[in-house]
């Protein structure tokens, strides 16, 4: 089971969105344990929080550094707590890992031996750190964006308010992964800082951080903490009211009976949810670049912004081959260099090919090659291709790859423009005794060229039209006016 979706489930049947820190810190160890304070007390420690709090959380994060720095003896209390930790209930190592030789030694430790579903990283080290985790498919990263800490603003808020650093990280970091392997972590004190980063990655699961500051337990401090929860809550929760993940409040380990507490915060926080739920279509914190298109109109929103975020899609004047000038570019090649979102733009050609007839893939030289054999991989289908040019020598091929006469060809491209070179390399394909009934594409430009594909006597598929790339960026505040005009048809 992925990342996700044990995190969805665990959130349902506890109700609960608080994730509980496992740190044997003997700054709050309790009296009973800190009198021995040996590998074999901090293990009795751990494990009692465990069995206390497991139907009221939604995850365990344990923190290595606390456990490597008690040697050998904290590795065995790391790997005795996390085999403690009910199946059920994921964990999140809080590594944040900054070291690109170790990554893909951690990366199998963690997630192969130690058995944890996710892990924070540092990013820092960009996307080559990162793919060494992604690497294990049913497994997420956390991307720490923003800290809470006071002497951090002079690195995470430069140049200025408008264009930060923390923005710029959670910007670039999302084309490393979809929303099932890439995650967000945020210092929460500041619900500001926090609305942006949910502003930028509307769907994205975020993990808060340094929330209970004020939670000591007068009353006024204790009002105080509802209204900044109430504020976390408005700027931090998705559109569907989800996507939001809050520590518990480090008394929970310091005190004999912690379930009473976590159960404490638990009800609090629902009940700041369900009355934040009534506010949300009036917050303004909401309003600013965030995408609100509806998912199950646009359900490949996220993958439209990511494929922008990468720079697929540009804003200068070019010569497309059928000689007309655009004043943008649509460059899909650039997606074999993001193995994640190259996956994603496979996928979706994935669920379109599943529901036609045909023997072997065709791709179009040269863009969609990769995208074809992508799809020849994952649908075990074989992949043929008709050459640009017939070489003067050799075997002169006007098809590369094995076939026989007589059967169906999916023919795959990656953006109908004029529909020309499709066409071309199906009639090329239909010259050699094969047949071909559909071409499966990943972006239509529309203007037409769907009827010319039909009227040349093939059936045209689309992932994504032009005009829903075009809506989806402007909703979501990706582009101005002036470059949401210009991307309109010409």
């Amino acid at each position: 089971m992925s990342f996700a979706s044990k995190l969805k489930n665990a959130i349902a049947t506890n109700q609960s969105i608080l994730c509980l820190g496992l740190e044997p810190n003997p700054e709050v160890m309790p009296a009973k344990y800190k009198a021995k304070y040996d590998v074999d007390s901090l293990w009795e420690w751990m494990n009692f929080i465990i069995q206390s709090t497991a139907d009221l959380v939604c995850a365990y994060k344990p923190t290595l550094g606390f456990y490597t720095a008690l040697g050998s003896g904290g590795l065995e209390l790391l790997a005795k707590t996390l085999a403690a930790i009910p199946p059920e209930i994921p964990i999140i190592l809080d590594a944040k890992h900054a070291d690109l030789n170790s990554s893909t030694v951690l990366a199998k430790t963690a997630f192969e031996q130690w058995g944890v579903d996710a892990i924070t990283l540092s990013p820092y080290i960009g996307q080559d750190l990162a793919a060494r985790f992604l690497m294990h498919p049913d497994k997420a990263i956390f991307v720490s964006c923003y800290s809470s800490n006071a002497t951090a603003q002079d690195f995470q808020e430069f140049p200025n308010l408008d264009q930060p650093l923390y923005l710029n990280v959670v910007q670039n970091c999302q084309a490393w992964a979809g929303l099932e392997q890439l995650a967000l972590e945020v210092g929460a004190a500041n619900p500001d800082a926090l609305a942006k980063v949910r502003s930028q990655a509307p769907e994205r699961i975020i993990l808060a951080r340094s929330i209970w500051a004020n939670s000591q337990a007068n009353s006024q401090a204790n009002g105080q903490k509802i209204a900044n929860l109430a504020a976390i809550l408005n700027a931090g929760l998705d559109a569907n009211g989800g996507g939001l993940i809050l520590p518990v409040n480090q008394d929970a380990l310091a005190i004999g009976e912690p379930a009473q507490l976590v159960r404490s915060l638990r009800d609090e926080v629902n009940q700041a949810i369900a009355l934040t739920a009534h506010e949300r279509p009036t917050c303004d914190l909401w309003m600013p670049n965030v995408c609100l298109i509806d998912q199950k109109g646009h359900p490949h929103a996220n993958l439209i912004l990511q494929l922008f975020d990468i720079g697929c899609i540009t804003f200068e004047e070019t010569v497309q081959a059928s000689g007309q000038v655009f004043p943008y570019y649509i460059d899909l090649r650039r997606i074999i260099s993001n193995p994640q979102v190259f996956d994603a733009v496979i996928g979706t050609y994935a669920k379109i090919l599943q529901n036609l007839k045909f023997d072997r893939i065709a791709g179009i030289p040269y863009g969609s090659l990769p995208t074809a054999s992508g799809l020849a991989l994952r649908l075990n289908f074989p992949l043929i291709f008709p050459r640009k040019e017939v070489k003067a020598y050799g075997a002169r091929r006007l098809i590369e790859g094995n076939y026989e006469a007589g059967e169906t060809i999916v023919v795959v491209d990656d953006i109908l423009i004029s529909g020309k070179s499709a066409i071309e390399g199906a009639q090329k394909i239909e010259s050699c005794g094969l047949k071909v009934r559909d071409i499966v594409v990943f972006i239509d430009h529309e203007s037409g060229v769907c009827d010319r594909i039909q009227k040349s006597g093939y059936l045209p598929h689309a992932v994504l039209k032009i005009s829903e790339i075009n809506e989806t960026l402007y909703q979501s505040g990706r582009i101005n006016e002036k470059q949401f005009l210009a991307l309109s048809h010409l």
